[in-house]
């Protein structure tokens, strides 16, 4: 797995995802938190299985 994610979208992705999740914590108790695992994870590995099958690359070319 090669990353295909920007530094920048990362943060974003990790930030969405946190703020996603704390929706367990406050606000109203669902279980449409746990789609804040999807874009925590992708931003922690930094590869995305859409952009790869999509051949999108924002990561900065080195």
């Amino acid at each position: 797995m090669t990353k295909n994610i920007h530094p920048i979208e990362r943060i974003v992705r990790i930030a969405l995802g946190l703020g996603i999740m704390s929706l367990a914590f406050v606000g109203p108790q669902n279980p449409w938190f746990l789609l804040g695992i999807i874009p925590l994870a992708t931003g922690l590995m930094g590869w995305c299985p859409p952009y790869a099958l999509l051949g999108i690359n924002t990561c900065a070319r080195k």
